[in-house]
């Protein structure tokens, strides 16, 4: 219980502080004083220290009941900012008298060295006396480095799970020493180092020398006169006759259908998608036709529109009391994740799915919501969510078309903090070998973490011309790509972190601590601490084989696009399915926002199952009939398809008897002729 509070009282402090703090007017104001008026204006440097008075009063009743209710505990990097903000938090509980009044503190109470920057022009006033600091302007001060450090975890709470300090919760001492051995051979990774850097020492060499000699002729890079890579986009395929035609034949012979009548004949299919939802207390299911009422649930989150077009008066399983009894009760992340493996392991099991890939290869990308009532777990951004908040659904897509997992955030926090959590946060199906992102998941961290986690990581890299390569050898000549061969990879590092690199990947990988933590704790401010350094060197290895492959290989450049490709068809699908309220996020807690995402990623897995099996069966059936179908084309067709598919007005959840059988396809021509 403790953990629980201190969580949120402590999210909800961080929250006050960035309004106050860090994301205000001042913070960019102060730091521009110097730069953009002379020194000593008194009249700004007054307002200024106005505003910051004022906002002192928002501070002063939280700060000293959160330094002795909450234990912080501190690296060293944090221990001086802890030390002040203890210290402060007895300051502002002492009430002002003698001759400094309210408004100034006497300076042999404050630690000078954090008054750095454009701070000390206000914590200094001038014509007052040396002996005095503004209070205002301190506490503002040490409070913005105070939430730095809580951010990156130099300073965190003892005992809280979210803002714990990652560095406690990795494998130690006897702990590390029995898992290790176990924990590196699951992950592939040597006792030491030697062995596999050599490999990848002679497998960049391999790379650069291959490039070096293929260019000028028909490869797809070329070096400009700056000596930076350059790589040409790739070209559309274009799409024959047969394609098009296959496509709209069975794009015609698919059944018309009802969302809620969709989602109820997969739970004919698949008896454990139903028997996932169990009750919140374990027991079975004591309510009937609890499958009808999960559906109707499930298409009020999804679609976005309550539960009031899916409730029908005199159905038992569908009155407003029963859907909200088994929202609270059955549809919660357990029972949904349950739920979703039965949907992506039936999804593999099917030839047209297969004929799309093997599940080995996923992506990963961001879909925005705008969340327009008022909560602490949205983020303002205006590219995305213009004057209001949002947050951001990070979903990962294998290349059957099955979605695997998903995580919501605040905002729109950088993918890389938070990608390789999404990883491991799957249930159900095979793992995938293969991750496939956007520039915004990107970091060198990020490359070596993945790859000593044993997955190949191919990220889009925008600006590929700037991105510097790296080489083990600095004699080995590469002709032409010697200048963007300019970072060298430094072996040393990695062997003398090699230990730690291990222990922080089987940490992750046996659920010890989260990447993000880890990410946090490595990497301060875009500044990688020793162990961070090494790690990013790692990541570099496979990062220059990424681009040099990507340089010269056009089916590696063709299967990343095409996973992207299925990732925006399945966003796509999901802003017509959750369609409602103009498609914003109105849930103000985070379990609701998460429960309702989750939901909406449990029906599209749903349609993409449905869609599946019944454009197999048309294929099939064309087949039967001596319909050339080609598998290049068949390869192309996406199971995203909705137009045959109803989603607005009042929904009907009742399923015709089908016999045991599938619905019948339509006749193409007749479709046409309506």
């Amino acid at each position: 219980m403790v953990e629980v509070d201190q969580n949120v009282e402590l999210g909800v402090v961080v929250e006050l502080i960035e309004q106050t703090v860090t994301r205000s007017e001042l913070r960019h104001a102060v730091a521009a004083i110097d730069e953009l008026v002379p020194a000593g204006d008194s009249e700004l440097d007054g307002q200024r220290l106005t505003e910051l008075a004022g906002r002192l009063s928002t501070v002063r009743p939280f700060l000293p009941a959160l330094m002795t209710r909450m234990r912080f505990g501190s690296t060293p990097d944090g221990e001086r900012v802890l030390a002040a903000m203890r210290a402060l938090a007895e300051l502002l509980t002492v009430r002002a008298t003698g001759e400094l009044g309210p408004h100034l503190l006497d300076a042999r109470a404050v630690d000078h060295d954090l008054v750095v920057g454009a701070w000390r022009r206000l914590v200094y006033v001038p014509g007052r006396p040396e002996a005095t600091v503004d209070k205002a302007a301190y506490t503002m001060c040490v409070l913005e480095q105070f939430h730095r450090h809580l951010k990156h975890r130099s300073i965190f709470a003892v005992d809280s799970q979210r803002w714990r300090d990652p560095r406690a919760h990795l494998l130690d001492g006897a702990a590390w020493e029995s898992a290790r051995e176990r924990g590196m051979n699951a992950l592939n990774l040597p006792t030491a180092p030697a062995g596999i850097l050599a490999e990848h020492t002679e497998a960049v060499d391999a790379a650069y020398r291959e490039l070096a000699e293929r260019l000028g002729e028909d490869s797809a890079a070329s070096i400009d006169d700056d000596g930076r890579l350059h790589v040409a986009a790739l070209d559309a395929k274009p799409e024959p006759a047969s394609l098009i035609d296959l496509r709209n034949r069975v794009a015609a012979m698919v059944p018309e259908v009802d969302l809620p009548e969709l989602i109820m004949e997969v739970m004919s299919w698949l008896p454990g998608f139903v028997e996932a939802f169990t009750h919140v207390s374990g027991e079975r299911a004591r309510v009937a036709d609890l499958g009808l009422s999960v559906a109707a649930v499930l298409c009020g989150h999804a679609m976005n529109v309550g539960f009031k077009p899916v409730t029908t008066p005199g159905v038992p399983a569908l009155t407003r009391d029963r859907l909200l009894h088994v929202d609270q009760c059955y549809v919660r992340a357990e029972t949904l994740a349950a739920a979703n493996t039965v949907l992506v392991d039936a999804q593999a099991g099917i030839d047209l799915a297969q004929a799309w890939g093997g599940g080995l290869v996923a992506s990963i990308d961001g879909m925005r919501f705008v969340v327009p009532v008022r909560t602490h777990h949205a983020r303002p951004n205006p590219k995305y969510f213009g004057r209001r908040t949002g947050i951001t659904w990070l979903n990962m897509l294998n290349d059957q078309s099955a979605g695997l997992a998903a995580r919501v955030y605040s905002g729109t926090p950088r993918d890389s903090l938070n990608m390789i959590d999404v990883v491991f946060s799957q249930r159900g199906g095979p793992t995938p070998e293969v991750i496939i992102t956007d520039t915004g998941s990107y970091s060198d961290i990020v490359f070596g973490l993945l790859h000593l986690l044993g997955f190949q990581y191919r990220p889009k890299l925008a600006n590929l011309p700037d991105q510097r390569l790296w080489r083990f050898d600095t004699r080995a000549d590469y002709g032409p790509l010697n200048t963007a061969a300019r970072g060298v990879i430094a072996s040393d590092k990695i062997s003398a972190h090699w230990d730690d690199m291990c222990r922080v990947a089987v940490s992750i990988n046996t659920g010890e601590v989260s990447a993000h933590e880890v990410t946090r704790m490595i990497s301060r401010d875009g500044r990688p601490t020793a162990l961070g350094e090494a790690i990013a060197h790692y990541g570099r290895i496979f990062k220059t084989l990424h681009i040099l492959r990507l340089a010269d290989d056009e089916p590696y450049q063709r299967e990343g696009k095409r996973q992207s490709n299925l990732t925006e068809g399945r966003h796509d699908l999901a802003r017509s399915v959750y369609h409602g309220r103009k498609g914003e996020m109105r849930q103000a807690y985070y379990e609701g926002m998460e429960d309702q995402l989750h939901a909406l990623g449990l029906v599209l897995n749903c349609v993409v199952l449905w869609n599946t099996v019944y454009l197999n069966h048309a294929i099939e059936a064309l087949r039967k009939q001596g319909y050339p179908v080609l598998d290049t084309d068949v390869e192309r067709l996406s199971a995203f398809i909705r137009s045959h598919i109803g989603i607005d007005g009042h929904y009907s959840f009742h399923l015709p008897d089908l016999g045991g059988v599938v619905r019948p396809l339509r006749d193409p021509a007749q479709v046409g002729q309506e």
